[in-house]
């Protein structure tokens, strides 16, 4: 239990408060001495192999624990030993080098000063008046990302970069906020002429004024599930989200796509944006970029790239041209949390018109007044913290050639897993990875020549589904190591629904290793998993 704080050296709260927010040598000691506990914490757990504690969720101690607001402060370096001992101890180390199953890695150590730079100096950036110096900062790292993906001239980013009117992108928290942000402004476009203005007759009577039954955006079947909270969010509903078939590769089928954009437009739908994806989450898979930016732009359709994932590729000089296409695109997310090494919560929105955020702009009149520098004009969110130093300073202190390299290695030791995982009786590869992220299943001993000669029954198939969910389950449990899972639909030869195990190697500290011992955790729980579906299949 943690004791109020007034029972040891303050007597009025008054004095205590003043005590937190003013300066002074004592309070300087207990920064200090808050700062080591943490510490000490991070570096013992930073690139430590174990992921998590194996205490089961609802064991942790302080789902137990009575709901009551404290009464009065406790002293904070009780707080903080409290957090450790009961929250810390048991979150996942997202840094371990047998974490290998999400889109989560260690991070550069020079982010820990900068965090608590960001946190003591608490600008808000929706306004220049709260932020001032990182707005401009802010404007110039999207005119970099910015340049990075479409590689306009130099005269057109002294012109656009921190003009008043001019809008190169829009920080966000993460990807889903920044689709969902391409969406309002792809729907408001698509539907906004001399007669009609989404913005005020409302997307229901605007796509009625403009003669179209409703209004879609389509993607591929493994489009991330952010298109399914934005088509709710701007009344599209889940019916004006069409989904098209991949190919082997988990690539957007090109001619069922143009199919459908005829059968939508003999509907008479009116197509709001095709999505392209840069690294789909399930497989890493990118689409053909250039073939969808042909089909949008020859019907007049926003051509929007998820590449959330995928986007730092152009870093690379191996990788980049992968990416080939992404420049003909109205808008690119990309997240900094995923590939670019930045911590959670900053992602960004870039657009290749300067000028497509106005439709979407908003002003109030106390603060983002009509021509001013506010960055909150165009952004979903209202008061956010000025994350977009992290990727700033990413930049600079990785640079495109550090980027580059990371990105490199990563794919390099997917394709190696790859190689070891074909080469292994007890696992099937499920498609050969595009960069980073890789897809495979274990197949139990009793299936495996079913498997190789393609006669697996339906109920066989079930099992082996069943199978791969209990042993990520196991391995997840353990806390020893971890992938993660999935389930792949509408992919081209490949049965309705498979499940597979996912692995992402983007953690530089990850080696081949740190890999082979994953895998030999998975063995060992598999063969125990076997008996128990031998011994209930004979029963």
């Amino acid at each position: 239990m943690m004791e109020p704080i007034f029972n040891q050296s303050f007597h009025e709260i008054g004095d205590y408060l003043r005590s937190v927010f003013e300066p002074s040598a004592e309070q300087h000691k207990l920064e200090e001495k808050m700062d080591r506990l943490i510490t000490d914490v991070i570096n013992e757990m930073h690139g430590a192999p174990s992921v998590t504690s194996d205490t089961e969720l609802e064991l942790i101690p302080l789902m137990g624990q009575e709901i009551i607001i404290p009464e009065v402060p406790v002293h904070p370096e009780q707080y903080i030993s409290h957090l450790i001992r009961e929250v810390v101890h048991h979150c996942i180390n997202t840094s371990s080098p047998n974490f290998i199953g999400h889109m989560t890695s260690a991070l550069p150590i020079f982010f820990r000063p900068l965090s608590r730079l960001l946190v003591a100096l608490n600008q808000n950036v929706v306004k220049v008046e709260t932020s001032k110096s990182f707005t401009v900062l802010e404007r110039q790292t999207l005119a970099f990302m910015h340049r990075l993906v479409y590689s306009r001239c130099e005269s057109f980013y002294t012109e656009h970069g921190q003009n008043l009117s001019s809008t190169l992108g829009v920080v966000t928290s993460g990807g889903t906020v920044s689709n969902l942000t391409a969406l309002w402004i792809a729907r408001n476009v698509a539907l906004h002429n001399q007669d009609t203005d989404v913005e005020r007759d409302g997307y229901a009577l605007a796509l009625h004024k403009n003669g179209y039954q409703r209004g879609v955006i389509i993607g591929s079947s493994l489009m991330h599930y952010s298109f399914d909270k934005a088509a709710d969010v701007l009344g599209l509903g889940s019916d004006g989200v069409i989904r098209i078939d991949c190919d082997s590769r988990g690539r957007i089928d090109l001619v069922k796509l143009e199919k459908e954009i005829k059968a939508c437009q003999k509907r008479g739908d009116r197509i709001l944006a095709l999505i392209g994806i840069a690294g789909t989450t399930e497989s890493g898979a990118i689409d053909p970029l250039v073939g969808m930016a042909e089909l949008a732009r020859t019907r007049d359709i926003h051509f929007h790239v998820d590449a959330a994932w995928g986007g730092p590729l152009l870093m690379s000089d191996v990788h980049a041209r992968k990416l080939r296409g992404i420049e003909r695109a109205n808008t690119v997310t990309i997240d900094g949390h995923k590939q670019m090494y930045l911590p959670m919560g900053i992602g960004i929105l870039l657009m290749k018109d300067p000028h497509a955020a106005a439709r979407i702009e908003k002003t109030a009149r106390y603060i983002l007044r009509g021509g001013s520098l506010d960055l909150g004009r165009h952004s979903m969110e209202g008061s956010r913290s000025a994350m977009s130093v992290y990727m700033h300073a990413g930049l600079y202190l990785l640079g495109r050639e550090g980027y580059g390299y990371l990105l490199d290695e990563g794919i390099r030791k997917t394709h190696w897993m790859a190689k070891l995982l074909a080469s292994h009786p007890a696992f099937e590869l499920i498609g050969e990875p595009e960069i980073n992220i890789l897809t495979y299943r274990y197949i139990p001993a009793s299936l495996r020549e079913a498997v190789r000669s393609c006669t697996l029954r339906p109920e066989e198939h079930d099992r082996i589904n069943r199978f791969n969910e209990l042993l990520q389950e196991m391995q997840s449990q353990q806390g020893d190591s971890f992938v993660s899972r999935t389930t792949l639909c509408g992919i081209e030869g490949m049965p309705k629904s498979v499940v597979v195990l996912r692995v992402i190697l983007a953690n530089p500290l990850t080696t081949e290793a740190h890999i082979q011992s994953v895998l030999k955790i998975q063995q060992e729980i598999a063969k125990d998993l076997e008996l128990s579906f031998k011994y209930n299949t004979d029963r």
